[in-house]
């Protein structure tokens, strides 16, 4: 499994990575490494982790069925099921639109998450960038919502609150705190991960059998809980953002 990850790496540094580089350079952005710029599996996993996704709805939408639904089709009404429990809960009216949203962060975050259960490969969202980006999308995601349902300006105005003389100190403080949610979105995911990880390669490289086995059951409790929680943080992120005026 590790060989074909690396080989895959390889050839996303010769076709794809590589040529990227000029172009990188030209912006400003100085590549450390140019003729291998991918010095780990972690893009790849990624990757694969998004083709998987694709395929597995891909199957699900083929082989939808009243009479017989099959495996894949119970698997994706449970995932939409719960999704959209959740979605209703905490949104309410109008939670529809955002459950591809909520359930694509679900689904790629948890399976980031249960990569590292595989021998020889690193759990993707222990690396700080992978976290990173999927809370900067969570970031414009939500803000985007709520500038598109309430206006730019009604929007900008709920920051400040309802007191207009408290508004001047009110204002700066929401903006960082909205700004620090990709802060604590990254932590928190990546703290995680990293932590179990590392916990999990220490006790592997002290009893190699036995006792690390509840490690690997540690590792997928922690893993989906992640998931579950960042989902869920985006859900309420989502309801303030979109739906401020019944606050």
């Amino acid at each position: 499994m590790l060989s074909l990850i690396n080989a895959l790496t390889r050839l996303l540094n010769l076709y794809f990575a590589a040529p990227l580089v000029p172009f990188l350079t030209k912006l400003g952005i100085h590549i450390a490494h140019p003729n291998a710029p991918l010095r780990d599996n972690t893009l790849t996993l990624e990757l694969l982790v998004t083709l998987f996704l694709l395929l597995f709805f891909f199957v699900a939408r083929l082989t939808l069925s009243v009479d017989k639904p099959g495996t894949t089709q119970h698997l994706a009404e449970i995932v939409n099921e719960f999704v959209s429990s959740q979605g209703e809960a905490i949104i309410g009216h109008g939670y529809e639109p955002h459950l591809v949203f909520a359930t694509m962060i679900l689904l790629f975050v948890g399976l980031c998450n249960l990569i590292g259960l595989l021998p020889g490969l690193e759990t993707p969202t222990a690396n700080p960038v992978v976290p990173l980006g999927i809370a900067l999308l969570t970031f414009v995601y939500y803000n985007w919502n709520g500038v598109r349902t309430q206006g730019l300006f009604r929007y900008i105005a709920h920051f400040a609150g309802p007191i207009w003389w408290v508004a001047p100190l009110l204002f700066p403080i929401e903006i960082i705190s909205h700004l620090a949610r990709i802060m604590s979105l990254t932590i928190r995911l990546y703290a995680n991960m990293f932590a179990s990880d590392l916990l999990t390669l220490v006790f592997f490289s002290m009893v190699p059998l036995g006792l690390p086995v509840v490690f690997l059951g540690l590792h997928f409790g922690v893993a989906l809980i992640q998931a579950y929680v960042f989902m869920l943080l985006t859900l309420i992120y989502l309801s303030q953002a979109v739906a401020q005026e019944d606050h």
